[in-house]
């Protein structure tokens, strides 16, 4: 790969920006699932989702398409990835966006929303080299409603 995967977890990897040649590298060091945070067009040179899918799948990989702009991270986001990792063969996750922030934020959120103690995704994301304890007060509130009894009828 261009730029080596930064470890968040032991499943948990993230890079700027990659391409098929990155993709393949990453099937090679036993990645099962692709997450693209990154809006298309964005960058100048960046390729497209489609060309990055099609490189994944090529290489036996599973892909996600979450692009996060500047209306932040969302449900969809958060729910998109435990979705994509749920359905991803057993490995590791490469997520990649501009930097690897908006993907370790991603995470970030999800791992809060689905009971992840705060302290230690901040812990984990710091060690990683991402200081995202601005994101601490939503985090909690994350966290606090995974704890809260739903009151809405099951689906």
């Amino acid at each position: 790969m261009s730029q080596k995967p930064i470890a968040v977890t032991d499943a948990f990897h993230v890079a700027p920006q990659i391409t098929a040649d990155d993709i393949r590298a990453a099937a090679a060091d036993g990645f099962t699932l692709i997450v693209n945070n990154r809006p298309d067009g964005e960058g100048l040179g960046q390729p497209a989702s489609d060309e990055l899918e099609k490189a994944a799948r090529a290489a036996g990989l599973a892909y996600a398409y979450l692009p996060v702009d500047s209306g932040g991270i969302t449900p969809h986001h958060t729910g998109g990835l435990e979705s994509a990792i749920d359905d991803a063969a057993d490995g590791k996750t490469l997520a990649f966006c501009k930097s690897g922030l908006r993907s370790v934020l991603v995470w970030s959120y999800a791992e809060a929303r689905f009971g992840k103690p705060v302290a230690q995704i901040i812990e984990e994301a710091g060690q990683a080299g991402f200081d995202i304890s601005g994101h601490e007060p939503a985090l909690t509130m994350l966290f606090d409603a995974h704890k809260a009894p739903r009151t809405d009828p099951p689906i």
